[in-house]
């Protein structure tokens, strides 16, 4: 996904910075990461108290092969219905910015 693209997923919050890492990018606010891009797909945060509500909206959390097993880390697809509806995508950006913050107390 192109850097234009991927800010214009994130304008509800304001400009983000866009870093390229381990073979995708990192989207960042405030210095925080909040989401990956990874193979095309965008990945928001979570966290214990807000992964309920991707696992609940039908998003499939992100893991990786590490030595045999599936690694889980905390971040989910974006719900379909964000992708039609510029409010639906607002709500789960900011729900990863707030797992974002939270993960830095």
């Amino acid at each position: 996904m192109d850097n234009a693209a991927i800010e214009e997923m994130f304008t509800a919050l304001g400009p983000v910075a866009i870093k390229r890492m381990f073979g995708g990018k990192g989207i960042y606010f405030e210095g925080r990461i909040l989401a990956l891009e990874v193979d095309g797909d965008i990945l928001l945060k979570a966290d214990a108290e807000s992964a309920s509500e991707f696992e609940t909206a039908g998003s499939s959390q992100w893991s990786y092969d590490g030595k045999g097993k599936a690694v889980k880390m905390p971040y989910w697809s974006i719900p379909e219905e964000a992708f039609d509806d510029p409010d639906e995508m607002a709500r789960w950006v900011r729900l990863a910015y707030e797992a974002a913050l939270r993960a830095t107390k």
